[in-house]
């Protein structure tokens, strides 16, 4: 009997979901404010959240993570009314999957693996050099945010989540690729 695999969305979908939020806090910060602002991305980030699974059925821990910690954080600045909280947020979110990934790696669970491994076909030691590198990645995205949010003003820091945070990223994405196919190995039939 065959194992029924889980729906993907499409990959464009995929990314105006995980980029929509972002895009949304960004407009609304630039005319309305942070609060504002916080406030969109909260429900944004729901909405988001809501349309993955009414697609696919099932949760992809990573956005889960990423709202709760939204909604908690977001809750903190509008009922403080301190945009501290909405700031630490990023941080908090990439030390936690730096942190989690490296544990996975100690455990010699290369948890990149079980994300992507719909994806991507590699040979343990492709998922762990792959894993190290991104969790070095979001500890250094910590790291950078927590010197952005302290030194610059909250529409610099915003400017830096949405021109800065992203192209890191897809960049930091794109040159994973020689490892990608240096690693790879051909599916099994």
């Amino acid at each position: 009997m065959p194992i029924a695999t889980k729906p993907q969305l499409n990959p464009l979908l995929k990314l105006a979901l995980d980029l929509g939020p972002l895009a949304l806090f960004f407009f609304a910060n630039s005319r309305f404010g942070i609060f504002a602002a916080t406030a969109t991305f909260m429900v944004a980030v729901l909405a988001a959240l809501a349309v993955s699974y009414a697609m696919t059925r099932h949760f992809a821990i990573m956005p889960v993570v990423t709202a709760i910690i939204v909604v908690i954080f977001g809750g903190l600045t509008l009922f403080l009314h301190d945009a501290t909280f909405i700031k630490v947020k990023p941080t908090i979110i990439y030390a936690l999957f730096g942190a989690v990934l490296i544990g996975g790696l100690a455990f010699n669970k290369p948890l990149l693996g079980i994300v992507f491994d719909s994806l991507f076909h590699l040979t343990e030691e492709g998922w762990r050099k792959l894993t190290w590198h991104w969790a070095i990645f979001f500890l250094v995205l910590a790291v950078l945010n927590e010197i952005v949010w302290r030194n610059t003003s909250t529409d610099v820091w915003v400017d830096f989540k949405v021109f800065g945070v992203v192209p890191l990223t897809f960049l930091f994405g794109a040159l994973q690729m020689p490892l990608l196919k240096k690693y790879a190995v051909e599916p099994a039939e």
